[in-house]
């Protein structure tokens, strides 16, 4: 084994480390998106940014030419984490866009009924036709 590989294997295996704990943190988001319980996301949790920060940290400064060079059974863990690494983290992305897309949807239609509901119900007035323009506030009680 040369001294490249012998030098580069440390920082491969932590590469691997932080990118599988990442794996079981985005794995247990997906699980509670999945379950409808959006507050139980284990990436908000401050330990999850911190591991989050490393990975970002170790990626920045990593070589591919790192990679290439390391042992083969080495590489092949690392290929293997990373390419779950990767389709974990699409899935994870996909659904929290949908349940952005989701939450936003119910407030604008909470938005339009309130408005609606709101709306003068006079079928006729000084000038028919005229609706007045709502002020776009996301105001839903009377109170504010």
């Amino acid at each position: 084994m040369s001294e490249a590989r012998i030098a580069d294997a440390p920082r491969i295996e932590r590469m691997i480390a932080l990118a599988e704990q990442l794996v079981t943190a985005l794995e247990a988001d997906i699980a509670a998106l999945k379950a409808g319980k959006p507050q139980a996301l284990v990436t908000a949790d401050p330990e999850v940014q911190k591991l989050t920060l490393l990975y970002t940290r170790e990626a920045q400064g990593f070589d591919p030419r790192i990679a290439q060079n390391a042992a083969p059974s080495l590489r092949q863990r690392f290929l293997a984490v990373t390419a779950k690494f990767r389709e974990v983290l699409q899935l994870h992305a996909r659904l929290l866009e949908r349940v952005k897309n989701a939450s936003e949807g119910m407030i604008k239609a909470i938005a339009a009924e309130v408005e609606r509901a709101n709306a003068p119900t006079r079928t006729y007035g000084p000038r028919p036709g005229y609706t007045p323009q709502s002020s776009g506030a996301m105001v839903f009680n009377r109170v504010v």
